[in-house]
């Protein structure tokens, strides 16, 4: 019942735009940004998400970043994730410059709910080297869900970051927060896992699954979230549940496409060529399928 609520109260209160089969979205979640310190998952895929970034740039792409981009339960200076990571806030940058940025929160940057909060870490920067303060994300407003409305059919796409309604990670996130700062944060590092993260528990990433499908098939909307770090693709007679996975896979990083009226399943990873370079790679995992074969009344939980 509480998981209704709060995905119904995230879709009344979100953002809406309108698609068509002109435009285009790329959607990643779960970058989980830290400090470059042993703790930091993040590091090890930077390179291969800025390679992402600007090849979406160059392609005419909106960038929804569908939660918890920035990992502030384990460190609560903005400051140290922004210096540790400045390739990828430029890119960010671009995007917002250019109008095609879509900042959602997730329950690791809830923060970003606070008006006063996003102003103080995210309008403006302190430059060391110039010595002056530079401008920013000025202006942004973090969002908590995302609606695309087709233009053609009126049906509905809604992305957020899907925490809503994790018990742990929703209501009781101040205390997953404190321990996750003073406790798992140096647990992880030597291999101890988070039990209430559902990114390492299958059975609490079935039950949220099963939780989303249902309010799917009350309320005739196409789910796209993140928060599980599993990678999910529905087939065309499935209920349309979908999640982007993560950007600290040891393997790369996994997003959703939208573009030409299609839903696609891509995965970037580091790949050796014929000859043994290593390049980076962008790879069709699933689809592409186009939207409108999904059937939002009558398809199965499963």
């Amino acid at each position: 019942m509480f998981t209704d609520k709060r995905l119904t109260s995230a879709y009344r209160n979100a953002k809406v735009e309108y698609f068509d089969a002109s435009s285009k979205y790329i959607v990643f979640s779960d970058s989980h940004r830290g400090d470059d310190s042993a703790s930091d998952e993040f590091t090890r895929n930077q390179s291969v998400l800025l390679h992402a970034l600007e090849y979406y740039y160059e392609n005419g792409y909106r960038y929804v970043e569908a939660g918890d981009g920035d990992e502030l339960w384990e460190y609560s200076d903005f400051k140290t994730i922004r210096l540790a990571h400045s390739d990828i806030f430029k890119s960010i940058k671009n995007y917002y410059d250019a109008g095609r940025l879509v900042l959602l929160y997730g329950n690791h940057n809830i923060y970003l709910r606070s008006k006063s909060f996003v102003e103080k870490n995210y309008y403006s920067y302190y430059d060391e080297f110039r010595q002056d303060t530079q401008e920013f994300l000025k202006g942004l407003v973090p969002y908590e869900a995302l609606v695309l409305k087709s233009k053609d059919t009126g049906r509905e796409i809604l992305i957020i970051h899907g925490h809503q309604g994790d018990f742990m990670n929703d209501q009781f996130w101040m205390v997953s927060m404190a321990l996750m700062r003073y406790f798992w944060r140096f647990m992880h590092v030597i291999g101890f896992q988070n039990p209430a993260s559902p990114a390492k528990k299958l059975y609490k990433r079935s039950k949220i699954e099963i939780k989303y499908k249902k309010w799917i098939a009350e309320h005739h909307k196409m789910i796209i979230c993140g928060h599980t770090h599993r990678p999910k693709f529905s087939e065309k007679n499935e209920l349309p549940y979908f999640n982007t996975g993560c950007c600290i896979h040891t393997k790369g990083i996994t997003g959703i496409e939208i573009a030409g009226g299609e839903i696609i399943l891509v995965s970037w990873r580091i790949q050796a060529d014929p000859d043994g370079n290593l390049r980076i790679k962008r790879n069709i995992v699933r689809g592409p399928v186009p939207i409108e074969e999904y059937d939002f009344n009558n398809g199965q939980i499963v």
